[in-house]
């Protein structure tokens, strides 16, 4: 199928496959604690968020410095959970259009999170 075709949800749907049985990885169909809301749409490594979806955009934990290069670069905009102006600085919302990086992104993102305590 053409990348142009496929909607935010099968994007993430394929991510999520791709995650499948990686070591210490949970998805959202493995998750028994994912209720509705923040995070039930989301991939961890040891318990902690790396990837999820929000609002049909893909929203990655990655270094603060890599956030600020991709903003810089028009690649996303700092993730505002609340719409209230209190961004996350390690939080990335993936421009349209990006969805071909979104895997690549999100295997940073499982390395960055399972690196931190």
């Amino acid at each position: 199928m053409d990348h142009e075709t496929l909607t935010s949800a099968e994007h993430f749907d394929a991510l999520v496959e791709a995650f499948a049985g990686a070591p210490d990885v949970t998805t959202p169909a493995d998750d028994p604690t994912a209720q509705r809301g923040f995070g039930a749409s989301a991939l961890k490594v040891r318990g902690k968020i790396f990837a999820m979806l929000v609002n049909d955009q893909l929203v990655v934990k990655l270094p603060r410095a890599r956030v600020d290069e991709m903003v810089s670069a028009g690649n996303g905009e700092r993730f505002d959970p609340h719409h209230d102006g209190r961004e996350m600085k390690e939080w990335l919302v993936v421009a349209p259009g990006q969805e071909e990086d979104w895997l690549a992104l999100a295997q940073d993102a499982m390395r960055y999170v399972a690196s931190t305590k």
